[in-house]
C-alpha cells in the first residue's frame, strides 16, 4: 500500500488559517477512509477530522466543527484539511492516516496504518 504524507503546518497568528496536506504516493481512493489527528504538547493524540472515501461523508471533532474543512483532490491523490479561525489551543502535531469511519464520537476514529511524521501547527503571537 502507498504511504501518506502530511506537510502544510507552520507558524500562524491566532485567527489565521492554515491547509495541511495529506498526500498518497499511491491513489488516494485506495484508503477507507482517511482522518486527521493532532497531538498537542503533554496531551495524547486525538482524532479532529475524517473523510469517508466510499460516500464522501466528513465527520468533525465538536472543538474545530465549522472552523476546519477535510476534502478531497483524487487527481492530486491528496486529502487536505483547511483550518480557519484557529486559536492558541490548535497547536499541535498534526498527523494523518487511513482510519476507521468514527461511530458517534470522533474518539471512535482508529488508525489503520502507521503512523508518519506529522506537520507542526503552531499558533501564536
Amino acid at each position: 500500500q502507498s504511504q501518506l504524507v502530511e506537510s502544510g503546518g507552520g507558524l500562524v497568528q491566532p485567527g489565521g488559517s492554515l491547509r495541511l496536506s495529506c498526500a498518497a504516493s499511491g491513489s488516494i481512493l485506495d484508503y477507507y477512509a482517511i482522518g486527521w489527528f493532532r497531538q498537542a504538547p503533554g496531551k495524547e493524540r486525538e482524532g479532529v477530522a475524517c473523510l469517508n472515501n466510499r460516500d464522501g461523508s466528513t465527520y468533525y471533532a465538536d472543538s474545530v466543527q465549522g472552523r476546519f474543512t477535510i476534502s478531497r483532490d483524487n487527481a492530486k491523490n491528496t486529502v487536505y484539511l483547511q483550518m480557519d479561525s484557529l486559536p492558541a489551543e490548535d497547536t499541535g502535531l498534526y498527523y494523518c492516516a487511513e482510519t476507521t469511519v468514527p461511530f458517534f464520537t470522533m474518539s471512535t476514529m482508529s488508525p489503520l496504518g502507521p503512523w508518519g511524521q506529522g506537520t507542526q501547527v503552531t499558533v501564536s503571537s
